[in-house]
């Protein structure tokens, strides 16, 4: 049967035109609340960041196997490269202690289910050190251009695939009981002061404990004494989240806030 003979709700060509956006935006909606209904899943604590971070083991072989002749700039971006893998280890490491933590909680119908945006990178990290874990592991993948999707490290029931960023970051929200935002580009950035933006004027109305990981990076990338005395936040806004350097210090500040505080409505 032709695509034009086909009732409109098996015509890819209705289905894939502006005139039917709100359909699939609907579709972004619904398939995902459906799989994360089917896995019994209320509770996710989301892990932002970099793509393009790797393992030290990873970057090391990347530097060893570059050739003599590289370009400076190429060079000084794999070495770069290598200095960040530390934020690999600790994300894949401090999800799989937060998995571990969450299976062993009793009495509790609540599972903080470990959540990446799905690719490589800090979120390969993530679903890895929740597999390790022997947890479930949420992948919430967005199909764009050249850049890898997914990582074997995700639960295949749980591995979503998004064509709308805002869909995507509706899902990274909802059912958010915390955030863990490593080092990371304008993705990351993005989601993060989208996510702050809506507790600021509390669209948000749940507690969600947030975790900047590392000091130095985040400091450097926001003034944050700059824009309390240029006036555009108040220095309460700064209670918002909390800086950590250690896999301890973000594991014990994240448990703390998470337990006993997500029982009022999502927004």
């Amino acid at each position: 049967m032709k695509q034009k003979d086909k009732p409109f709700y098996l015509n890819s060509d209705f289905l894939t035109s502006s005139d039917a956006r709100s359909i699939r935006i609907a579709a972004e909606y619904l398939g995902p609340k459906r799989q994360f209904y089917q896995n019994h899943i209320e509770d996710t604590i989301v892990f932002f960041g970099s793509a393009r971070l790797k393992s030290s083991k990873a970057a090391k072989v990347d530097l060893k196997n570059a050739p003599k002749n590289i370009n400076p700039l190429k060079k000084k971006q794999l070495e770069q490269i290598l200095s960040m893998g530390r934020f690999y280890e600790d994300a894949r490491t401090l999800a799989k202690s937060l998995t571990v933590w969450s299976k062993k909680l009793k009495n509790s119908k609540h599972r903080y289910i470990i959540t990446s945006g799905g690719g490589p990178g800090i979120m390969e990290a993530a679903n890895r050190g929740a597999s390790e874990a022997k947890g479930l592991a949420i992948g919430l993948n967005i199909s764009v251009p050249h850049e890898q999707s997914g990582n074997k490290w995700i639960t295949p029931d749980l591995d979503i695939e998004f064509h709308y960023f805002f869909m995507r970051k509706f899902w990274m929200a909802y059912l958010a009981k915390a955030l863990v935002a490593f080092p990371g580009g304008f993705g990351t950035v993005d989601e993060l002061f989208e996510i702050l933006t809506l507790i600021q004027t509390k669209k948000i109305k749940k507690t969600i404990p947030i975790v900047l990981y590392g000091k130095e990076f985040w400091n450097n990338i926001v003034n944050w004494d700059y824009l309390i005395d240029a006036g555009t936040i108040s220095k309460k806004d700064l209670n918002l989240f909390q800086i950590c350097d250690t896999v301890d210090e973000a594991y014990n500040y994240l448990t703390d806030k998470i337990t006993g505080t997500h029982t009022g409505p999502n927004f």
